[in-house]
């Protein structure tokens, strides 16, 4: 086997294989990038029930909740009932570097975090407004990021910024506590609702595609349980984007997939933007929350208007 060695205690194997197909790059190019923003990325994941997309030779990536059986003792674990598979999850906590090195190891290459701690299951610590443009139109995912941001400061807060490391945008705002996490989704439709609002033309928050008439979707249902790609984290797509902060000011300009996982390390020298650029969390006010309360789930709302419009189809 090419490229063997060991960091951290962790025996890490072919390194010089190619990452996947169109990355361009191999393992070790992974596993160096991953160590070098170590100290970064994992204030990021630290205490967080993960999930990982993994990609192994000539197979299709595939995302892992549980963690394997041959995982060694010391990577932490937290067990989470999951409500929608009626079924309860071993997820990692990676909070130290071996743990890093040994997830890169096996090579995940995506790491997605919920949106709250392992310890505080009920508790959101932060609102993401996830921005989604049609393929090919950041600019107007930009657009629709300072809508968000208007909307934020309107009712007296503020949020982060960072690429999805796809086509996309998210808007991060971190909450003090406590915050429900049914109070968080809540403020988080109220928030993008907010935004729709500002620029209909731009912006929708519709959730079943044919409805978006071609343009950007406000998807606000981040929340609780879900995932959200993590800060620095490197994604499973040509030449390996990295999900990069940057400051609203940048934001403008910014062309997607210019940051990867060759020219991050760089890029950062020895800044923290995420740690930098996120602001002290906020309480949740009282209005945003309650018009939140009487706006409908999406994904629940999107389910029924299915249903309707297959019923009325077949009639």
């Amino acid at each position: 086997m090419s490229g063997d060695e060991s960091r951290a205690g962790v025996q890490l194997s072919n390194l010089d294989r190619p990452l996947f197909a169109d990355a361009g790059v191999t393992k070790r190019d992974l596993v160096d990038y991953l160590d070098a923003i170590h100290d970064r990325v994992l204030p990021v994941l630290e205490d967080r029930p993960l999930s990982v997309m993994r990609v192994h030779r000539d197979q299709a990536p595939f995302m892992q909740k549980n963690v394997p059986k041959y995982a060694p003792a010391w990577v932490r674990k937290v067990q989470i009932w999951a409500e929608a598979s009626r079924r309860e999850i071993s997820y990692a906590l990676c909070n130290d570097r071996r743990t890093l090195l040994w997830f890169a190891n096996q090579r995940a290459v995506e790491y997605h975090v919920t949106l709250i701690r392992a310890d505080q299951p009920m508790h959101a610590t932060h609102l993401v407004v996830d921005i989604d443009p049609p393929e090919g139109r950041f600019e107007h995912a930009v657009g629709a990021a300072f809508l968000v941001r208007q909307a934020l400061a309107d009712t007296g807060l503020s949020g982060a910024v960072k690429t999805s490391g796809a086509k996309g945008i998210h808007v991060v705002v971190p909450v003090s506590a406590p915050t429900s996490t049914e109070d968080a989704a809540a403020a988080t439709r109220a928030l993008a609702a907010r935004a729709e609002r500002l620029d209909p033309k731009l912006a929708t928050t519709a959730y079943i595609v044919e409805d978006r008439e071609g343009k950007v979707f406000l998807d606000s249902t981040r929340a609780g349980s879900a995932t959200v790609i993590a800060a620095y984290s490197p994604r499973i797509r040509p030449d390996v984007p990295i999900s990069f902060p940057l400051a609203w000011e940048d934001l403008e300009g910014f062309v997607p997939g210019e940051v990867t996982i060759r020219n991050a390390v760089e890029r950062l020298g020895g800044a923290d933007p995420w740690a930098d650029q996120m602001p002290r969390p906020q309480p949740l006010p009282p209005d945003l929350v309650e018009e939140g309360h009487t706006i409908p789930v999406a994904r629940v709302q999107a389910m029924h208007e299915g249903k309707r419009r297959a019923r009325a189809r077949r009639s």
